[in-house]
């Protein structure tokens, strides 16, 4: 097998990586860093979890000059994606003078100014803050010479087409492009034909990173899900090894499952479009630093998140969209390690079974005989007209608790804005986030050791004061454009 060295990577590069445990190039790698060294144009269709953004940042560092500007410019979709390719930059300049930072709204915008004004070499950026800085004339992009589009086809889902467009015309036409994409939408074609110098296309199947997922599917009734779930989490929750990401449709039903999975004793926490950016950052580096090891997640975790010990995915609410299922599950079994996808299906969520199916060449299991559960389903049944917010937990006591003032340290929910639909972020980029409770430093992280009738003063102290802000009746449909909704990155 080829190293990297022989690929052309600089030497200091290929020190600092093999630090971080990683010796030997990805498929997509050994396909595409040649080609950008070369300094071609490169077009690559990759499902998530096969090395993709090595695949450009290796080359891309090993292109550009130390010295005191910017030179490189990567767009992406989300802040979480942005942070995360910095951090791997960061990692990767240890034995080098080059400079990075990501731009992304939820951040404190002087703060990213005085970084530009130093001077930094490459900036990772979603395109609503990068406009921001452009337009306040706080960075220069007179002077990039490689440019990224990373997960180009969810950036045209949230509509930032125009705003690339308007980034891409401030930058010199010698510029070399990637782009990267899970799809290839006729919008993305005619990006590529319109920027694009003959770009050479690198294809990955996404079978290459299935190969070490265990996938399978429970058949439930809607009712019995959460009863499962806590009988799925409990033989796995205690175990060192085990780090969990539990997928649900909505923000609503993300907070239902934290309450109430933390009544039954988990340490849980959630992630989701209501948490200001500094209580997100903090959940998931917490979660990345396994004090915490069950995670419940809307999709804004579905993509972007390298977090390489993930063992478990759950779809506790199976994703309307096929290719949202595979970003889901490909947060698990990262750079060739195994992992296990579990998918709770009900009657509705028959059709995209079938279509997972379809593209997963049969590789789910169906667990229903092994688990004793019957159920009498329809296999022919039509797709889900819509997906509305679920009242799912109320009388439970799940939904409408506040956690205001808790100090779990991104337990906290911020401001929520109970009364919007969709998945997508506050706006509020000031608020600080909750600190981290004594309790973190723990072993056996499964459980938690506060007494129960504390928990629940703790759970209903603030209460009654957002009675009124819960929801009533059935919302707007949830569809793919709320999950991606554009504050997510802005």
């Amino acid at each position: 097998m080829v190293s990297f060295e022989e690929l052309g990577i600089e030497k200091s590069i290929v020190k600092a990586l093999t630090e971080t445990g990683i010796e030997q190039p990805f498929p997509i790698q050994e396909s595409i860093i040649p080609l950008i060294l070369k300094g071609e144009d490169v077009i690559g269709r990759s499902n998530t979890g096969t090395g993709k953004t090595a695949a450009f940042v290796l080359p891309m560092l090993s292109k550009l000059n130390p010295n005191n500007f910017l030179q490189a410019l990567i767009l992406v979709p989300t802040r979480e994606l942005a942070m995360q390719i910095t951090s791997t930059i960061n990692q990767l300049v240890k034995y080098s003078n080059l400079k990075s930072v990501a731009i992304y709204g939820g951040q404190n915008y002087q703060m990213q100014k005085k970084i530009l004004n130093k001077g930094v070499n490459i900036v990772v950026a979603t395109p609503g803050r990068l406009l921001d800085h452009m337009n306040q004339r706080t960075i220069n992009l007179s002077k990039i010479n490689f440019l990224v589009l990373d997960e180009a086809d969810r950036m045209l889902d949230m509509g930032f087409i125009d705003d690339i467009k308007e980034i891409l015309s401030h930058i010199d036409n010698k510029k070399q492009i990637c782009l990267f994409s899970a799809t290839m939408p006729d919008s993305i074609v005619q990006l590529a034909r319109e920027q694009m110098n003959n770009p050479k296309q690198i294809s990955i199947e996404k079978t290459i990173s299935q190969a070490n997922i265990n996938q399978s599917y429970l058949l439930l009734n809607e009712k019995d899900k959460f009863k499962q779930l806590v009988s799925t989490l409990k033989p796995i929750s205690n175990k060192d090894e085990s780090h969990i990401i539990v997928f649900t449709a909505t923000k609503q039903r993300a907070r239902d499952l934290t309450f109430k999975l933390r009544d039954d004793d988990f340490y849980v926490e959630s992630i989701h479009g209501d948490l200001n950016q500094r209580q997100r950052e903090n959940t998931l580096s917490r979660f990345r630093n396994k004090r915490f090891n069950i995670l419940i997640a809307t999709d804004v975790a579905s993509r972007g998140l390298d977090i390489t010990s993930v063992s478990h995915i759950i779809n506790y609410d199976i994703p309307d969209d096929v290719e949202t299922y595979f970003h889901r599950i490909g947060r698990t079994a990262r750079a060739g390690a195994n992992g296990t996808a579990l998918s709770f299906v009900s009657q509705h969520d028959m059709f995209t079974l079938r279509k997972i199916q379809n593209i997963a060449k049969n590789s789910l299991k169906n667990l229903n005989t092994e688990y004793g559960i019957e159920v009498d389903f329809n296999v022919n049944s039509p797709p889900r007209p819509s997906r509305y917010r679920s009242n799912y937990g109320r009388g439970g006591g799940g939904y409408g608790r506040s956690s205001y003032g808790r100090s779990s340290g991104g337990g906290g929910y911020g401001r929520s804005s109970y009364g919007r639909s969709g998945d997508h972020n506050s706006g509020n980029s000031s608020s600080s986030s909750s600190s981290s409770s004594d309790r973190d430093s723990r072993r056996g992280y499964g459980r938690s050791r506060i007494p129960a009738e504390q928990r629940s003063r703790n759970n209903y102290d603030n209460s009654s004061k957002f009675q009124s802000r819960r929801l009533s009746g059935i919302t707007r449909p949830l569809g793919r454009r709320n999950n991606y909704s554009r504050e997510d990155s802005d």
